[in-house]
């Protein structure tokens, strides 16, 4: 490769060639950007380029200086620069999209390196540190640029080009990552623990303590003497190059809404596992997921919803708010037909459920769902059944309770998995409609997170007051349905 030279560039860059740096790594110590956007093709121009006589402007001694023999792998990039940005690497991204069958706008794409190309890069610093001093040539360590930005600079016209002239941006919603490792240098980070112990920290997912955050971390810390008397200076050469590992594909997460009606009361909310095994066929969370998932080609999801129901409890008028967050799809964008058409698909799926307002939601809008959840407010219509034979009258005083506060012990069926706590909720107001000596359907209107069951049978006296106390006779419910729950998100979608 020939490179412009000036004059007092000379000594800087016959030091980085004798340290067996190549010509990519030479330009980024001169901070100096020639080399964005070198195809292949632009190479084999250069390469007739250097057939042909030498500009004038060249000396014929400055030519020679850039063809000095050099060491097969760059000590400093270690052959990322040299060897891996090219149209092999350029059609394996495209091929690793292609394969998974992403659809997408644009792509940013996004480079891992090994942590030791830190320690080689400050080692080389060092080793020019006098000479850029002495001339100027750059202001500090800070300038020289770095080995991640070159790559991109360099990639991404040719993935961009390989795609069929994709957008390759600095942001967007899908990801392309390409690892490099190099795990013959790995110990060249090691001597850092020793000197700067407090900055390597195990963490629960990372393999190795020596990440490239706490590498840096590190680096920044250790004066040039101490780091000197640890590592060689210029870094020493390495027969190897780095490989690139699987080319990994990400989308960010996108997010659905709705309401939903539940009209079984034999359909858990989500799927009901005992000691691994399943108690009923399927569940709300799969019967909505399953049609969303398929058609978004995601690879998994997280379901949530404003409070839950039990397995035999209806879910009725305007239904329930849920959300669900759906990881790494493959298909994430739908306008407003192609969702009304999901939606219907899952209320022909099943007459169990109903779901209605099905709709993409931003990551922020969420949290709606969730905010102030207590101060909410649900309706219930119960079933109740009295032991002793009850009149119309005697229960007509239940119509006048306003703002009724409850201590709620938890409940002895949720133990297993709530903490033990006494919680204060309130029953705003209630009606009784009289059906025959042992019956009566009761409705409530209560503060969200209230336990109706033992509100109306007492939990052995876990809730206080409850409706024996009120009664003075044992009481139990025998169906309950959730009447609304009035919660105003997300926002209603005309029929």
């Amino acid at each position: 490769v020939m490179l412009p030279l000036k004059e007092k560039d000379k000594p800087l860059v016959q030091k980085l060639l004798s340290s067996g740096c190549c010509p990519r790594c030479v330009l980024r110590f001169q901070n100096n950007s020639s080399f964005i956007n070198k195809s292949q093709s632009d190479a084999d121009a250069e390469q007739e380029a250097d057939e042909a006589p030498p500009p004038k402007r060249f000396k014929p001694e400055e030519t020679e200086l850039m063809r000095e023999e050099e060491s097969p792998v760059c000590p400093v990039c270690l052959g990322v620069l040299q060897e891996h940005c090219d149209q092999t690497l350029a059609s394996k991204v495209a091929e690793a999209i292609k394969t998974e069958n992403y659809e997408f706008d644009s792509l940013v794409l996004s480079v891992s390196l090994p942590a030791q190309l830190c320690v080689r890069e400050h080692s080389c610093w060092l080793h020019v540190k006098t000479e850029v001093r002495a001339k100027s040539l750059v202001l500090g360590k800070d300038d020289v640029i770095q080995v991640k930005e070159a790559f991109k600079w360099n990639m991404q016209s040719l993935v961009s080009k390989t795609l069929g002239g994709a957008a390759v941006v600095s942001k967007s919603a899908f990801e392309v990552g390409v690892e490099f490792v190099h795990p013959d240098t790995d110990k060249d980070c090691h001597f850092l623990a020793t000197t700067c112990s407090d900055c390597f920290k195990p963490t629960k997912n990372k393999e190795s303590v020596f990440t490239r955050m706490a590498v840096v971390k590190a680096l920044e810390k250790i004066s040039d003497t101490n780091f000197l008397k640890h590592y060689p200076c210029p870094p020493p050469r390495h027969s190897s190059s780095c490989v690139s590992r699987d080319v990994q594909c990400l989308h960010t997460s996108v997010f659905i809404a709705g309401r939903y009606n539940k009209f079984c009361r034999s359909l858990p909310q989500t799927p009901w596992l005992i000691n691994g095994e399943r108690r009923m066929e399927s569940s709300v969370e799969e019967l909505i997921a399953g049609p969303i998932l398929e058609t978004f080609r995601a690879t998994g999801f997280n379901f949530s919803s404003s409070g839950r129901e039990d397995v035999d409890v209806r879910t009725l008028g305007n239904g329930r708010p849920f959300a669900m967050e759906l990881i790494n799809p493959h298909k994430p964008k739908f306008n407003r037909d192609q969702i009304k058409k999901i939606q219907q698909e899952i209320n022909d799926s099943s007459d169990k459920i109903r779901v209605r307002d099905l709709q993409i939601v931003s990551r922020e809008a969420m949290g709606r769902m969730k905010e102030g959840e207590e101060e909410k407010t649900k309706s219930y219509r119960a079933l109740v059944w009295t032991e002793k034979p009850i009149e119309k009258e005697d229960i007509s005083f239940l119509n006048d309770i306003k703002e009724l506060t409850l201590d709620q012990k938890t409940p002895l069926r949720v133990l297993h998995r709530r903490a033990l706590a006494v919680r204060p909720r309130v029953i705003h107001s209630m009606s009784s409609e009289y059906r025959d000596t042992h019956h009566f359907y009761l409705e409530l209107k209560t503060q969200a997170g209230t336990y109706i069951k033992e509100f109306v049978h007492g939990d052995f006296g876990r809730t206080k007051p409850n409706m024996c106390q009120l009664l003075q006779t044992e009481t139990d419910i025998l169906e309950l349905d959730v009447e609304s729950v009035d919660v105003d998100w997300p926002p209603p979608i005309p029929e």
